[in-house]
Order: C-alpha cells, then structure tokens, then sequence
C-alpha cells in the first residue's frame, strides 16, 4: 500500500520546496519509487520536482479542477508509488483553497516547514499556533467545514545555525514530533528570475547539487521516522479508473490515422499542464514536440499545433533569428490549420516581443500586435472563461477554467485588431468577485491564442473537442 504526504510552510520563500526535492533525492536514494504533486498552479516547482525523480509531477488545484478530478489524480498516479510527496502552496492556511484544505481532501498528514532563520524558542509558538490555529478559526467555505483537514504531524526546520541552534528549536515545540532540519550553510540554491525559479529544461540543478542535498536530508533528518508514522492507504479510484490506469491511457488510437499534435517544447516553451497533454492522449492524440529555437519548420504529418507558455521573452533573438520556422507557423495558420497557444505561446505568435529594455524582436506575425515586458506587478490570478463561439478547445457556451501569470501585456498602441480578421472567443472573468467580463482568448482563421493557461481538467469534454475539432478542421 503507498504512503502518501503534505509538504507545508508558514509562508512562501519559507524553504518547502528545497524541503521537498531533499527528501524526494533522499527518499529515492534508499531505493524507494517516489511521486511527486505540486498545490495549485505552479509549472516551475513541478519540473524542478521531475528532475529528482525522472518522472512527471502533477498539480492537484481544487479551484481549476475540483475535488473529485484532484482526488483522482492523486490517487491514480500514487498507485504505482512506495511514497507520494504533495509540496504545498504558500503559507499552510493561506487562500480559500489552500495547502490544509488540499491535504484534507486528500486524508494525508502534513508536515510543517519552519524557516528558524533569526529565532530560537519563538519556533514553538509558531508550530503551536499552526496546530491548533484549525481548531479555533471558523470555518470560510462549506468545503472549508469538512472534517479531515491535514493535521500537522511533523515539524522540520529550514536555514539552522548549528546543532545547539537545533536543540532550542526542538525543544520548544511540544506535542508535534520535530523531524529534523535543513543547515543554514548547504550551500543549495537554485537560480531565480522574474517569474520565479529557473525553469526545469535550463538544467538548473547538477547531478552534484541533487547528491548534496539527498545526503544532508539523510544526514540531518530522520527520513525513517517520518516513513514509520506515514500511514498507508489503498486508492479509493472506481474500477473503471483503476482498469484505465492500469491498461494504459483510455480510447488511445495509435493507428497512422491518429490525431498528431506538435507540442512546442524547448527552453523557451516548457509551461504544460501534464495532465493536459495526457487528457489529450487518453481522447486519441499521439504528441510530437518540436523546437521553435532549433528546428526549422513544424514536423511533417501533424495535425494541430500547441504552444504552451514559458520564457519566450529570454530567448526572443534566438527565435526572432529562426525565420524559418516562424515562416513555417506563419503558414500554417494562414492555411487554417488549428493552432492553440497559451502565454508565451500568444507572444510568439504576435508581430513581435519588446523586452525589458525595450527592444523589439519580431515573431510570427500571426496577430496584428506586438507585446511588451513590464516591470512591476504581474497580471496573476485565476481566470474563468465562457467561450463566445465554438474553437478548437470547446463549443459556444462552454465553462473553461485556468490560471494567468504574467509580466508581458499586449502594447496597447497596437490593439487595432478589431478592423481586422482577429475576433475575441473568450468572455473572461478575472475571479476579482465582481462582474468584470473582458474579451480574450484571440482568434485568427483556426488559431486561438490568450494569456490563460487553461487546465484541461477544468471541463471534461476539453481534449475530446480538441481532437474533434482538429479531425474535422
């Protein structure tokens, strides 16, 4: 039977994803087969997590995707796992759907990091506050009422001094077992920029890094402890879902007649929902990736092309150089062809990306306006779509859900497309608790491009639309 747990924090940048990938490298160095989730939204954590364990991590957002899709995901790719690790969001309580609400829904314990950096024996006070803080707020939500939320059943400290420092830590916290801690000087970092952490795919931690920090976890925290008050469980899927997981992806149709979709897949396009592409494969599709920094043209025999989002904007003089395979996407579209994009993907697409400094290198030219980087705040939050008209990823009336983060707008000097063969397919609501409904989503011919990382989980007809849509283009 698997064991499965939560990875909390008192707050964000506290240390629970330098937590986590320790005791995943840990874990897996004792031989164990170990997946790996992500709270919430987060494409960066998630490959960060996949690179300790070789295989994918999945984000499990109740707000996109509810709690019977999470609960599924969950159980489904923990079935063949010793140990599943959940690294959380934020602060443990923080936000309607939180880390405690995830771990609640999902029945599994928690443990707490708590960065010790400039405290001794306030450590207790806080680990108190987390635990009891559950039984004394009243409840947000209904969902929020369930009983069964995570508990707090292990404490590790993040960034401390030295072993004395540890012993005052430990022996301020009373009723919770502290687990051990992470040193401040391990001398394990992991290179940011402006939307967080340094994607996966650009190789950000060494072979060397990940055995340093497997050996501290193992060195610094009793990973045997924490496996013993782990209890295990049996997954709860239906049948019918375990037979699928089991078989392989459902209704696969590997005939040369299949579906083949080009998914754009390189440093500078690496923000995919992994559940997206396998919701595609499991409606029929087969997935080619390609490179739009280093092939020329999209691979021959494909029927529809996705671009997903990413750091297009790091990379934009490599891909404004790649003429040919901006001509090739330029083409493509032109000829009607589906294309889907997303983010990064909308840049790409547009006449051309200015970058911090402000200089302009042009891009495939599909919509008649450039995009900007901008300092400052970033456009971020959940986003709710109904769809205007039928596209390649539902029908007209359609409820799709997805999360946008970004620090590029579209320049508005150059917003003329409405004399122009682009329409907007998305009515959106930017989740801010009013009935501000923007046009989005923006449509040339068979293309469709937004801001929106749509999760395909968020409407179950989703892939299968996609794959109609593309066969009957």
């Amino acid at each position: 039977m698997a064991q499965g747990i939560v990875i909390a924090g008192t707050h964000s940048g506290g240390g629970k994803t330098t937590i986590t990938l320790g005791l995943l490298a840990a874990l897996k160095k004792k031989g164990l087969k170990v997946q790996s989730f992500k709270a919430g939204p987060d494409f960066i954590d998630s490959g960060l997590h996949r690179i300790i364990t070789g295989t994918p991590s999945r984000n499990l957002d109740i707000r996109m995707c509810g709690e019977d899709y999470v609960r599924n995901c969950f159980y489904k790719h923990s079935m063949g796992a010793d140990i599943s690790i959940v690294e959380g969001v934020m602060g443990m309580y923080d936000g309607e759907f939180s880390t405690a609400n995830l771990a609640g829904q999902l029945n599994l314990p928690v443990i707490l990091v708590v960065d010790a950096y400039g405290m001794a024996e306030s450590a207790g006070a806080i680990v108190k506050g987390f635990v009891e803080y559950e039984k004394q707020k009243p409840p947000l939500t209904p969902l929020l009422a369930k009983e069964g939320m995570g508990e707090v059943t292990g404490v590790i400290f993040n960034r401390v001094a030295s072993e004395s420092h540890y012993l005052r830590l430990k022996d301020s916290v009373r009723d919770v077992a502290v687990m051990g801690y992470l040193p401040r000087d391990l001398n394990f970092e992991i290179p940011h920029r402006h939307l967080g952490l340094t994607v996966a795919e650009e190789n950000p931690i060494t072979a060397e890094s990940i055995q340093r920090l497997a050996n501290a976890v193992l060195e610094h925290v009793d990973v045997d402890a924490i496996l013993s008050s782990i209890p295990p469980f049996n997954s709860p899927l239906s049948k019918s879902v375990r037979l699928a997981t089991e078989g392989g992806h459902r209704g696969v149709d590997l005939s040369p007649s299949s579906i083949k979709i080009a998914i754009a897949y390189d440093k500078a396009f690496c923000f995919y929902y992994e559940d997206n592409l396998d919701l595609l494969r499991d409606a029929g599709a087969e997935i080619i990736t390609f490179s739009p920094l280093s092939d020329s043209e999209i691979p021959d025999g494909v029927d529809a092309v996705y671009i997903g989002g990413g750091y297009p904007e790091l990379y934009a003089k490599e891909l404004s150089k790649n003429k040919a395979m901006l001509d090739s996407i330029k083409d493509w579209a032109d000829s009607e062809k589906p294309v889907y994009a997303e983010c990064g993907g909308l840049m790409y697409l547009s006449k051309g990306i200015y970058d911090f400094d402000g200089n302009l290198f042009k891009m495939a030219g599909i919509f008649p306006f450039e995009t900007q980087m901008k300092r400052g705040r970033p456009h971020l939050g959940y986003r709710d779509i109904t769809l205007k008209d039928d596209c390649i990823i539902g029908k007209k009336g359609d409820k799709l859900r997805g999360h946008e983060f970004h620090y590029s707008e579209i320049k508005p000097s150059a917003i003329s497309y409405q004399l122009s063969a682009i329409t907007n397919c998305y009515a959106l609501n930017n989740n801010k608790g009013g009935a501000d409904i923007q046009d989005e989503g923006y449509r040339f011919k068979n293309t469709i491009a937004s801001y929106i990382h749509v999760h395909f989980g968020s409407n179950p007809d989703i892939a299968n639309n996609f794959i109609n849509f593309t066969r009957e283009y």
